[in-house]
């Protein structure tokens, strides 16, 4: 279907924003479903530490492989097409998943899982971004991330009450239900648009993955098999060598699976910057504390999610609300605000940690970590897509949230490493003077990332009228927007 025919086809913005959202919903819960599940996958699968690792890293390492070629496929054939295929696929994974006993088997399901999410998360956006009119976007792209930090919330505390009340295979169960209406969701909600019909760039998705790959194996390796060893520095050396292949191969080939031009745009290069290295030091750190109110204090994953609302919450009220005033004050000024509020968070939290913390104690980094990332979201979306013309979104976006999953793999493989690295042990005895490094490290990196968004451009976010003409329901819900502005202003 053309741009025009999807032009012509127009549907109700609540409705678009739902079928776009709710897919991503869908990853986004299930991702952070499984870092709460953690510790009793651990003990029933008879899990290691670097196992553990897998559980999360599997899923993120095949996004990240995929996703940029996701995007282009979508170009090529249709932008729905692609993101329904992502959504069954999702779904069959999860069967995969919750039919597991073996690790090697989860970590399977995990890298199928984290195939479809190629398919759907940066379609999502790009999808919305083409179904709404332009004045609407900023408000559709803040409720967009409110639904992430609806996932961010919602993900612990499901996952607390399934384990709790089923086992830890239920949390992958849920997904089933949420597919099968997401499909014919999108095929009525959705425009099937077109982009530039270019070959995938299958030698650039081999180099970029397997570089990646290798680069987090080298990390995850280090501390069991040696630093020095040949497996270790065979590793992250054909990682980084694969990795520099794959700058030059993009810099010569004609379709290029990410078009290095696009760096050329201030906002575009420090946003994706700044996007690398929040999810580096954000989801690092919560992959080690999400297993100390657990191991170490004893909780059950549901009381450790409803310990960790005061931080989860926060984004879903903060981030739409930080997308509909990026337009007013900025995209730099929240970020910059919101990675500083990490960043003091974190800090705060590795002064305080220990084994007999009382919960009063954490309650206020909570807070000050879940308002800094619903600074992030939104803001991080619109600045990535601030300058890109409609032809460039796709990749755009793709490009985003390629690095925002490779920080992730990485976060998560770097500060275990400085865990184990540090005598840390799965045990209420071996876990906090070990963690507590790994948690200044997550902070550090949130300090690197506050300088690199002061670099960002310092305008206000503008957007160009629609020469779509508004329907009644999109009349109607702007004004439900500016009455939201108007009474939490």
């Amino acid at each position: 279907m053309s741009s025009l025919s999807a032009t012509a086809r127009r549907v109700p913005t609540w409705l678009a924003i739902v079928a776009a959202s709710l897919p991503m919903f869908m990853a986004t819960l299930d991702n952070l479903v499984i870092t709460n599940a953690l510790p009793a996958i651990r003990l029933d699968l008879g899990a290691s530490i670097e196992e553990l690792q897998w559980f999360v890293n599997a899923f993120t390492l095949a996004f990240a492989t995929f996703i940029l070629a996701a995007a282009a496929l979508g170009d090529r054939i249709g932008r729905r097409t692609v993101f329904v295929a992502g959504i069954v696929i999702f779904t069959l994974a999860s069967v995969m998943a919750a039919l597991s006993t073996e690790p090697w088997q989860l970590i399977a399901a995990r890298a199928v899982q984290g195939f479809g999410a190629a398919g759907i998360m940066p379609l999502s956006l790009t999808l919305l971004a083409g179904s709404v009119p332009a004045r609407l976007r900023p408000a559709a792209i803040g409720i967009w991330g409110g639904v992430a930090g609806l996932g961010v919330a919602a993900g612990p505390l499901v996952g607390g009450a399934v384990i709790e009340g089923w086992n830890w295979e239920a949390i992958f169960w849920l997904n089933i239900p949420i597919g099968i209406i997401a499909v014919p969701l999108a095929l009525l909600a959705l425009p099937n648009t077109l982009g530039a019909r270019l070959r995938v760039d299958v030698v650039g998705v081999l180099l970029a993955g397997l570089g990646v790959l290798g680069i987090v194996f080298g990390i995850v390796r280090g501390n069991d098999a040696g630093w020095d060893s040949a497996e270790v520095l065979g590793s992250l050396g054909l990682g980084t060598v694969l990795f520099a292949g794959f700058l030059f191969w993009e810099s010569r080939t004609a379709a290029p699976l990410l078009p290095l031009r696009l760096f050329r745009d201030r906002s575009f290069s420090v946003a994706n910057i700044v996007g690398f290295a929040f999810s580096f030091g954000m989801f690092g750190t919560i992959f080690i504390l999400i297993q100390f109110l657990q191991i170490v204090q004893g909780d059950s994953p549901l009381v450790a999610a409803v310990k960790t609302m005061p931080w989860t919450l926060a984004p879903m009220v903060v981030a739409p609300l930080a997308g509909l005033f990026s337009a007013r004050v900025g995209t730099r000024a929240l970020i910059v605000t919101g990675l500083a509020f990490e960043a003091i968070a974190l800090t705060w939290l590795g002064l305080t940690l220990s084994a007999d913390v009382s919960y009063a104690t954490l309650v206020a980094p909570f807070i000050v970590a879940g308002v800094g990332m619903g600074l992030v979201f939104a803001p991080s979306a619109t600045a990535v897509l601030a300058s890109m013309p409609e032809a460039d979104t796709a990749k755009a976006s793709g490009t985003n949230s390629t690095l925002r999953e490779v920080g992730i793999a990485l976060g998560v493989a770097v500060l275990t490493a400085v865990f184990v690295g540090a005598g840390g042990e799965l045990t209420p005895t071996g876990y906090v003077d070990a963690a507590v490094p790994a948690v200044f490290t997550g902070a550090a990196v949130l300090l690197l990332a506050v300088i690199a968004a002061l670099f960002l451009p310092a305008g206000r976010a503008t957007h160009a009228a629609s020469e779509i003409p508004a329907t009644p329901t999109d009349a109607a819900f702007e004004t439900v927007v500016r009455e939201a502005v108007t009474s939490k202003a």
